[in-house]
C-alpha cells in the first residue's frame, strides 16, 4: 500500500520534465502541490500581513487562538500559498489550529534578505493580533524550514518571545551542500539534486555572501534556548543530511529535538497527503506535537 502509494506521487512529479525559467517553474509546483484542493470543510481568507500576503484557513472545532504559522518550500525560488494549502490546512486540522500561510517573496527578483524579512513581519502582524507567542507554532518544508529556524533565532537575539515549538519538514539547512546524502541519495530522490540546489542558492544570496551565514544556513547557527521542535524527513531524500546533522546540532544545544525519518518518503511528502497514507500520518504526528506544546 506505502510503495503503492508513494510509486504514484513519484509518477505524478516525472510525468513532465523540469521546467526551464523561473516562472514556469513556479506554475509547476504550484499545479503539483495543488492536484488535490482542499476540504470541504476549510475556511480560507486572504489576508494583508503589512506588505507581505498571507492567507488564514481554519476548520470547525478548531481554536482560533492557538496559530500555526507556515513558511513554503520550493528553494527561496518558487512554491506559494496555492502549492502548499492542502498539506497546511490539514496540518491546522491536525494541530487543533488556524493557520497562517505566509507568502514571502521570491528570489531572484528578491534576493536575501527579503524572505528572511517577509517573515518577521509575519510574525509581528500576529504579535499585533493578540495572539500569544506561546500559542504560536511556526513550520516549514524545504527552504520555509530553514526560513522558520531563522526566524525564530531572530528572536532570541532581538531578545522576543518565542513560538511554542518549531515544526520542520524536509528542512534545508546547510546551503554549502555538504551533506554526504546529496550524493549518497541521489539516485532515489526524484526532486532534489545538487545542481538544482546550486543554482537555488545562487539566485537566493547576494554575491559574494558567505553561504555559512547562520541565517541562510541554519545548520551553522547558535541553537541554544531554541524551543521544541519537531523534525520530519524521508529517507529518499538528499537532504537526509540536512535534517539529521541539525538535529545533532539541536540535541548538542539541548534543545527537546524529535527527529522522524520515514522509510522510502521523498521530499516534502506530507504535500500529497490527499493520497498518501504516509503524508495523512506525519500531519498528525505533527499536530499531535503541536498541541502538547500549546
Amino acid at each position: 500500500m506505502v510503495a503503492d502509494e508513494i510509486e504514484a506521487i513519484r509518477t505524478l512529479l516525472s510525468s513532465k520534465p523540469r521546467p526551464v525559467g523561473w516562472v514556469e517553474r513556479r506554475r509547476r509546483l504550484d499545479e503539483v502541490g495543488s492536484v488535490w484542493p482542499v476540504a470541504d470543510d476549510v475556511t480560507c481568507a486572504a489576508v494583508d500581513l503589512g506588505g507581505v500576503a498571507g492567507e488564514w484557513s481554519i476548520v470547525p472545532r478548531s481554536d482560533p487562538g492557538r496559530v500555526l504559522m507556515f513558511f513554503h518550500g520550493g528553494g527561496y525560488c518558487s512554491g506559494s500559498i496555492l502549492s502548499h494549502r492542502r498539506m497546511v490546512t490539514e496540518a491546522g486540522r491536525a494541530a487543533g489550529a488556524r493557520t497562517l500561510a505566509v507568502g514571502y517573496r521570491l528570489a531572484p527578483e528578491h534576493s536575501f534578505p527579503a524572505a528572511f524579512d517577509d517573515a518577521l513581519t509575519a510574525w509581528r502582524f500576529l504579535r499585533r493580533e493578540g495572539i500569544a507567542a506561546a500559542h504560536i507554532a511556526i513550520g516549514g518544508d524545504s527552504a520555509g524550514g530553514g526560513l522558520t529556524v531563522a526566524l525564530i533565532n531572530r528572536l532570541r537575539e532581538a531578545g522576543s518571545e518565542r513560538p511554542a515549538c518549531a515544526w520542520l519538514v524536509s528542512p534545508w539547512t546547510d546551503l554549502t551542500m555538504s551533506g554526504p546524502t546529496l550524493v549518497g541519495k541521489d539516485a532515489v530522490d526524484p526532486l532534489i539534486h545538487k545542481n538544482y540546489l546550486d543554482e537555488l542558492a545562487d539566485a537566493y544570496l547576494p554575491a559574494g555572501m558567505d553561504r555559512k551565514d547562520p541565517r541562510v544556513s541554519p545548520l551553522y547557527s547558535d541553537l541554544r534556548e531554541f524551543p521544541p521542535t519537531l523534525i520530519q524527513v524521508g529517507s529518499d531524500e538528499t537532504l537526509l543530511a540536512d535534517a539529521t546533522r541539525f538535529a545533532a546540532a539541536a540535541g548538542g544545544a539541548d534543545v527537546a529535538v524529535t527527529l522522524e525519518i520515514w522509510p522510502h518518503m521523498i521530499h516534502a511528502w506530507p504535500l500529497w497527503n490527499a493520497r498518501l497514507e504516509s503524508g495523512r500520518r506525519a500531519l498528525a504526528n505533527a499536530g499531535a506535537f503541536i498541541r502538547g506544546r500549546f
